[in-house]
C-alpha cells in the first residue's frame, strides 16, 4: 500500500462511519415515531430493532474497510438509508394491518428484515470472494445463459400472482428471477460491448439526417427486443421488458457514443409496447387504468373495457392529500390501496405521510446512489468496469423511474419493487448484490488512480553508485596543448 493510499483510505472510511451512524439515527428515530405516533408509547421491539439496524451498519462497514478501503464512501450509506426508511414504513403499515385484520395483509416489516440481513450477508461475502471485477468477465456467456433460464421460467414454472408471472413458487418462499436477471444482463451486456464495441460504432448509412447503425450490427438490439417482448407477451411483465431492453439501450450508447443507438431502441420499444398493450389483455388493462384512473367509480356498464383496479386513483388521492409536508408518519389512510400498500405503491405512503418534500428526498437519495455509481464508472479504467457501473446504475434509475412513473400516472403501472423500500426478499437480496458490485469496481478504479510512489535509494549507497556510469565509448585523450 503506498503512502497516498495510506492517507485516502482511512478518511475516505471515517467519512462513511459517520455517515453510518447519522443514518442508524434516522431509522431508529423513524420508527420510535411511528410507534409513539400511533400507539402513543414505545414498542418492545425497539430495542431489537435498533440492535439490528446497528450491527447491519457496523458489519459491513468493517468489511468495507477491510476488503474494500478505497471504495465510494457514499454508496454503503445511501443503500442502508433507503433499506431504513423501508423497514419504518413496513411497519407504520403492520401496525394499521394488524388492528385492521378485515383486510387480511400479512405483516412484512420482521420478514423483510430477515431479508435485510441476508442481503447485507451476500453483500460481504461477494466483497470477501471477490477480491477483482474483471473475474466476472470471464463467464459473460455462462452468465446470459443461466439469466435466460431464470428469465424464462415463469413462463412455464411461475406462479400467476397479481396478473403477471414473474415469480417462482419454491415451497412457501416465491422466488422473482427478474431482479437478479438484470444484473446478470448488465455483466453479460458489458462484457459483450466491451469486446465489440468497435464494430457496433461503424458508420451505417445515412437517413433523414442521422447515421443509422449498418443492417448486420442490428441483429443485438434486434434480438434483445424480441426476447423484451417475448417476456411481455408470455409473463405479462411490463416492468422488467422495460428495464431489460433500457439497459441493453444504455449500455449500447456508453460504448458507441452514437444516438442512432438510442433512437432505434426508441422506435422499437415504442413499436412493441404499442402492439402488445392493444392486444395483451392483462397490459391493455394497466394502459386502460393509466388513462382512466377515475373511471372506475362509474357504474360497471360505463367503465372501460379492461379497468377492473382502483389503485391508480387512490395513489392519486393519497398524493394529493399528502401536499408538500403530508399528514405525518402514521397519520393518513395507505391501507385504502390494500395489499399494494408494502410493494410498489409504497411510494403513495411517502407522498401521503411525508408529502412531496419526503418524495423528494426519496428521489433524490436514489439520485445520488446512481450519480455515485456512474462516477465510479467514469473513473474507472477498464471498460469492462466503467460499462459494468453504468449499467448498474442505469438498471437502479430505471426500476426507480418506472415505479415512480406508474404510481404518479406518468406511465401505466408496472408491478416492479421500489429498490430497497418495497417489501421482497428477492428484490432486497438483488440490490444489496448490486452494492457490492459497485463497491468493489470502486475501490479497483480508486487503486489504480493512486500515484505509484519511486522507491527510494538505498540510504548506504554513495553518489558514484547512483549515477549512472557510461561504458563503452572512446576513451577521451590528451588535452591539446599538454
Amino acid at each position: 500500500m503506498t503512502f497516498a493510499a495510506l492517507a485516502q483510505a482511512p478518511n475516505r472510511r471515517r467519512t462513511e462511519a459517520w455517515l453510518l451512524g447519522f443514518v442508524v439515527f434516522i431509522t431508529v428515530f423513524g420508527y420510535a415515531y411511528t410507534e409513539l405516533s400511533m400507539k402513543g408509547q414505545l414498542g418492545g421491539g425497539l430495542g431489537g430493532f435498533a440492535v439490528s439496524v446497528f450491527f447491519i451498519a457496523l458489519v459491513a462497514h468493517l468489511v468495507v474497510r477491510r476488503f474494500a478501503p478505497r471504495a465510494d464512501p457514499l454508496i454503503l450509506p445511501v443503500a442502508t438509508l433507503l433499506t431504513g426508511i423501508g423497514l419504518v414504513l413496513l411497519h407504520r403499515l403492520d401496525i394499521t394491518y394488524a388492528e385492521k385484520p378485515r383486510l387480511h395483509i400479512a405483516q412484512a416489516a420482521t420478514g423483510q428484515l430477515v431479508w435485510t440481513v441476508i442481503g447485507v450477508a451476500v453483500c460481504i461475502v461477494i466483497l470477501i470472494v471477490l477480491r477483482d471485477h474483471r473475474l466476472l468477465q470471464r463467464y459473460i456467456y455462462l452468465t446470459m445463459a443461466v439469466a435466460l433460464v431464470m428469465l424464462m421460467a415463469p413462463a412455464f414454472f411461475g406462479a400467476d400472482k397479481f396478473g403477471a408471472k414473474r415469480w417462482i413458487m419454491l415451497g412457501p418462499l416465491s422466488l422473482q428471477p427478474g431482479e437478479f436477471v438484470k444484473i446478470m444482463i448488465v455483466v453479460f451486456f458489458a462484457g459483450y460491448l466491451t469486446v465489440s464495441r468497435d464494430a457496433l460504432a461503424l458508420s451505417g448509412r445515412r437517413v433523414l439526417g442521422m447515421q443509422l447503425p449498418p443492417g448486420r450490427q442490428l441483429g443485438p438490439i434486434f434480438t434483445i427486443w424480441v426476447i423484451s417482448l417475448l417476456v411481455l407477451v408470455f409473463e405479462r411483465d411490463l416492468g422488467t421488458s422495460l428495464i431489460f431492453f433500457g439497459v441493453f439501450v444504455i449500455m449500447l450508447y456508453m460504448a458507441t457514443e452514437r444516438t442512432s443507438w438510442v433512437v432505434c431502441g426508441l422506435l422499437m420499444a415504442v413499436i412493441g409496447a404499442g402492439v402488445v398493450g392493444s392486444t395483451e389483455p392483462h397490459v391493455k388493462g394497466r394502459v386502460m387504468a393509466w388513462l382512466h384512473p377515475m373511471d372506475i367509480f362509474l357504474p360497471p356498464d360505463k367503465r372501460p373495457p379492461g379497468l377492473i383496479s382502483d389503485q391508480a386513483a387512490q395513489a392519486l388521492f393519497s398524493f394529493g392529500s399528502g401536499g408538500i409536508g403530508g399528514t405525518g408518519l402514521g397519520q393518513g389512510h395507505p391501507e385504502l390501496i390494500g395489499f399494494a400498500g408494502n410493494s410498489d405503491f409504497i411510494l403513495t405512503t411517502v407522498g401521503e405521510e411525508l408529502g412531496l418534500a419526503g418524495v423528494m428526498a426519496i428521489l433524490l437519495l436514489y439520485a445520488l446512489l446512481a450519480q455515485r455509481g456512474m462516477r465510479v464508472g467514469l473513473t474507472a479504467r477498464d471498460p469492462f468496469g466503467k460499462l459494468l457501473a453504468v449499467g448498474l446504475s442505469g438498471a437502479l434509475l430505471l426500476q426507480v423511474f418506472v415505479v415512480t412513473g406508474g404510481v404518479t400516472g406518468l406511465i401505466p403501472l408496472t408491478g416492479k419493487a421500489l429498490p430497497f423500500l418495497a417489501a421482497g426478499g428477492s428484490s432486497m437480496v438483488a440490490n444489496w448484490v448490486m452494492v457490492a458490485v459497485l463497491l468493489r469496481v470502486s475501490d479497483s478504479a480508486q487503486r489504480r488512480r493512486e500515484p505509484v510512489r519511486p522507491a527510494a535509494p538505498r540510504p548506504d549507497a554513495d553518489a558514484t553508485q547512483r549515477v549512472p556510469r557510461v561504458t563503452g565509448g572512446p576513451t577521451p585523450g590528451p588535452t591539446p596543448g599538454t
